[in-house]
């Protein structure tokens, strides 16, 4: 009896199955008129959008090789991982990586290493590499600005990234005495964890917005004053994921607290238009970056991807007479990167880091200019030969955004745009964002700075110098065809970079509070 139950039970379960596969086939056949595979081939056409879907998964996991993935490859995100859990980050049998390929960065290094003295600041931290100049020094800010590590976190909003996320990067970067870009969403209380901030924002002003949607000074005035953690203010002119391009923030998006912060209504939709209200042309620029710091005190700099440089030179050619400007310029990376953006955009709109840096620094060495910026590198530069070669081109700090966020758990999934970041880092859902242990991801964040800034420096060594802002475009080859065809950056790029005035380490020790104002005006003139 309990054997002719069981098999009515299984009969009625597969009828069941059969039932449902039978509608689905209807529904394909009939119904729906959107997907020609469902139509023509019902049920099982299914399984082929189900595989297509999880096919970005597959390639990774199982296809592709250590080398090939972009953005990142296996083997950058393995060291990441490895750099930020303070595990083994080497490797052994030798490069797998084709050394012969074109780009490939050699690093020339000395028959001598530079030699660490047993009372050397790098002796006792490998990871103590402070900034070789100083922000906002040249044009006499009353608040000027060291940054005490050369690796930073780049911009990046709460908004696009969730609280859990931009309180982890900022906890770390209390940890590693670096500083932290609030993007253009403001700043919200999660950046008020302790890390030094470099205030950021675009054309939609948030944080700082007039009720007519432009600038307000008062506002600016104000954040200031009540957060004397933001060392120095960032104006975004273009960033690499979509430069020229505005966007817009749905009001579905727009939750009570991310209103309080950027300036906005609740629920209703806020553009980000391609231009700034503030100015039109690069004369109004310099005079509203130089009211910025007049009103607030702090350097100010400002953050493009490059592309057509005849702006850049009228910006070059105002500094030469004028004596004003930006104290720093960030140079974004035409490759894209949190930013979501249409491909047309990530894909073809401004040059490659290493072009568009290399065309910008020329602008500013025929002025003889380089000297009073701060130049910032950010687009993948979060490796320390590709941070050597940064330096190199003239580079004196670098940014980054895609690696902090490996850093504290991102697995690449390139889906920051759909609010269903699995690891919790790009989205707003509460329950994804439980996955994230704040103590924990901050730590590893603080340990890959640490990792990272520890390569750079015995990268460093072994090229003879002390510093990073020593490295000079013959230190680095780049790879042409073969090595009779190799080219040294200077002979690449069509420049040498300006030096760097550098004393020694000791010195920085001796002139910097770790992660905070510089503490006399005689560090200043010394350096500088």
């Amino acid at each position: 009896m309990d054997n002719f139950i069981n098999a009515i039970t299984s009969i009625s379960w597969w009828m069941w199955i059969v039932i449902i596969l039978l509608i689905v086939a209807i529904r394909d056949i009939f119904f729906q008129k959107r997907h020609t595979i469902s139509h023509n081939f019902p049920i099982i056409g299914h399984i082929r959008y189900m595989l297509e879907s999880i096919g970005p998964e597959m390639r990774q996991y199982f296809v592709a090789n250590n080398r090939e993935e972009l953005p990142f490859n296996r083997i950058e995100r393995s060291w990441i991982y490895a750099s930020a859990k303070q595990e083994n980050n080497y490797e052994g049998f030798g490069t797998d990586r084709d050394i012969y390929a074109h780009q490939h960065i050699f690093i020339n290094n000395a028959m001598m290493p530079y030699k660490i003295e047993d009372n050397h600041p790098n002796s006792l931290d490998k990871s103590f590499i402070p900034c070789a100049k100083v922000m906002g020094a040249y044009h006499k800010r009353r608040k000027p600005y060291r940054p005490a590590s050369i690796i930073n976190v780049s911009a990046m909003s709460f908004g696009s990234l969730s609280a859990k996320a931009i309180e982890s990067l900022n906890k770390g970067v209390k940890i590693a005495h670096a500083y932290h870009n609030t993007g253009e969403g403001g700043l919200s209380p999660y950046h008020k964890n302790g890390g030094d901030v470099v205030f950021h924002f675009g054309t939609g002003y948030f944080g700082v917005r007039a009720k007519d949607g432009g600038f307000s000074m008062e506002k600016m005035v104000q954040l200031v004053e009540e957060n004397p953690f933001i060392r120095a203010i960032e104006v975004k002119l273009s960033q690499g994921a979509k430069p020229g391009k505005g966007g817009v923030l749905p009001g579905a998006k727009i939750s009570e607290e991310i209103a309080e912060i950027r300036g906005v209504e609740v629920g209703k939709d806020v553009l980000s238009p391609p231009n700034h209200k503030a100015f039109n042309t690069v004369p109004e620029l310099v005079d509203f970056i130089e009211d910025i710091a007049e009103h607030t005190g702090l350097p100010v700099g400002i953050k493009a991807a490059i592309g057509k440089l005849d702006q850049w030179k009228e910006l070059a050619e105002i500094m030469k007479k004028t004596g004003k400007g930006p104290d720093f310029i960030t140079v974004d990376g035409g490759e894209g990167g949190t930013g979501a953006a249409p491909p047309s955009f990530a894909d073809h709109v401004s040059l490659p880091w290493v072009y568009g840096f290399g065309d910008l620094y020329k602008v500013f060495q025929e002025k003889e200019l380089t000297e009073r910026i701060v130049f910032i590198g950010s687009g993948k530069l979060g490796f320390p030969a590709k941070a050597a070669m940064a330096f190199a081109m003239g580079a004196d700090c670098i940014n980054v955004a895609r690696e902090a966020m490996m850093s504290i758990g991102c697995i690449q999934a390139q889906i920051c745009h759909t609010n269903r970041c699995p690891t919790g880092i790009a989205t707003q859902s509460k329950w994804l964002q439980n996955g994230i242990n704040v103590p924990l991801k901050s730590e590893r964040l603080a340990q890959y700075f640490k990792s990272f800034k520890k390569e750079l420096i015995e990268i460093t060594h072994a090229a003879g110098h002390e510093h990073p802002c020593q490295f000079n475009m013959n230190d680095v080859e780049m790879n042409v065809d073969d090595h009779n065809l190799s080219k040294d950056l200077s002979s690449t790029y069509n420049y040498n970079k300006t030096k760097v005035p550098f004393t020694s380490m000791q010195d920085l020790k001796d002139c910097i509070f770790l992660g905070g104002q510089l503490n006399s005006s005689k560090s200043i003139n010394k350096n500088t």
